[in-house]
């Protein structure tokens, strides 16, 4: 029964280690510094704490943690594989430019440790369905297939490192960009005075865009906060000579000031949910 070692154990980190324990492996984490909060998701999905240098001991480390965060991350897993003769293969699954990936590299260099690229597309893993599928990189020696032994949906890319993270800013910036997009826009109407005849047109003529905002957008509001450092990564990946890196630019700021809402007075969120025909959701009160 292998060991994995997940550092971050937010909403995905948790449930993902949970769908690898569920199929017999053990989840390792460290959880030094970390919130109350996390210590009780992390013992819940039945992780076990160790102390850093632990972690070096399990097959695989995996990094899930928000993308401002990724590099620390890989500074800390180079930091405890340094002088180990067999470290074990790191594989970053954060939403991350390929340039950010390729700069989380370096920071193993002179190490013999198998760095692999990887993204997760789809929410986190709910018992009895399928998915999320984790998008992997540079993997050459398959050694992301142990995670398929253990419950996971594993695709592996013909490309080299960087190709996963590409794959993951185009679908982010596809799916949470509409959801900024439909976020602004329906706060502008509110503003104007046009929001119920918005929500009409939306219900009329465009009805699968109208029942996917009422649904992502609440959906969405406690996760604005990590949402931001996203969009930043989006707009590196498309670089300074494309016009659309402007666009995420901005996305990143209409989902700072949400998630400024969220951790405030919720006036914006109460905007939102009335245009949607929503209750407040309770999780606009979470924040993970």
């Amino acid at each position: 029964m292998p060991d994995f070692a997940i550092i971050g154990a937010g909403a995905m980190g948790s449930t993902v280690a949970k769908r690898l324990i569920d199929h017999g492996a053990t989840v390792l984490t460290c959880l030094e510094g970390r919130s109350e909060r996390t210590i009780a998701r992390a013992a819940a999905a039945g992780m076990v704490p160790v102390g850093r240098q632990d972690l070096a001991k399990a097959a695989l480390i995996l990094s899930i943690v928000p993308p401002a965060e990724a590099i620390g991350v890989a500074e800390l897993v180079a930091e405890i594989s340094s002088g180990l003769q067999a470290p074990p293969p790191f594989i970053d699954l954060n939403a991350i430019a390929p340039k950010t990936m390729q700069a989380l590299a370096a920071r193993f260099g002179g190490s013999t440790v198998d760095v692999l690229d990887g993204a997760i597309i789809g929410g986190p893993p709910v018992a009895g369905k399928p998915g999320p599928t984790l998008y992997v990189s540079g993997d050459r020696a398959e050694r992301s297939r142990l995670l398929e032994d253990y419950g996971l949906r594993v695709r592996r890319l013909d490309g080299p490192l960087g190709a996963a993270s590409a794959l993951k800013m185009c679908y982010a910036g596809i799916n949470k960009g509409f959801i900024g997009l439909g976020a602004a826009m329906l706060l502008a109407a509110s503003r104007s005075g046009a929001a119920e005849s918005l929500k009409a047109e939306l219900a009329e003529s465009l009805p699968d865009v109208d029942r996917k905002f009422s649904k992502s957008i609440p959906d969405m509001y406690p996760k604005a906060y990590r949402w931001v450092a996203e969009m930043q990564e989006i707009a590196d990946f498309l670089g300074e000579d494309d016009p659309a890196a402007t666009i995420f630019r901005g996305m990143a700021e209409v989902f700072s000031r949400l998630a400024d809402d969220v951790a405030g007075d919720h006036a914006l969120v109460r905007q939102l949910d009335e245009i949607l025909g929503s209750p407040e959701t309770g999780g606009a009160m979470v924040m993970p």
